[in-house]
């Protein structure tokens, strides 16, 4: 079955970088492109990143243009997304998404929170 973990969340200072990772098994991850999205209590799920099979294209949320970076490794089946100058608006629980045929499929998702 599919299973998606993300890690690398934690608490982070504004201004701070982060580099998040899920996991990816159960499919073929190379075939498939991936995404980023990212949740605020109360708010709706939110699209951060996406990443071709091969890599390219990426795209990203405007809110994070400039800041953060999709990137995968399909011979290790895991899919990051780098955070560099996290603000205070990036805290949120992060999950990777892999859409494959009529299903989407969630991580548990990882914690973010930028504070001083």
């Amino acid at each position: 079955q599919v299973q998606l973990v993300e890690s690398g969340g934690g608490l982070v200072q504004p201004g701070g970088s982060l580099r998040l990772s899920c996991a990816a098994s159960g499919f073929t991850f190379s075939s498939y492109a991936m995404n980023w999205f990212r949740q605020v209590p109360g708010k709706e799920r939110e699209w951060v990143a996406a990443i071709g099979v091969t890599g390219r294209p990426t795209n990203y949320a405007d809110s994070v243009k400039g800041r953060f970076t999709i990137s995968r490794d399909n011979a290790k089946n895991t899919l990051f997304l780098q955070m560099n100058t996290l603000k205070p608006d990036d805290t949120a629980l992060y999950y990777c998404n892999a859409p494959i045929g009529r299903h989407n499929y969630w991580g548990q998702g990882t914690q973010v929170t930028v504070s001083s």
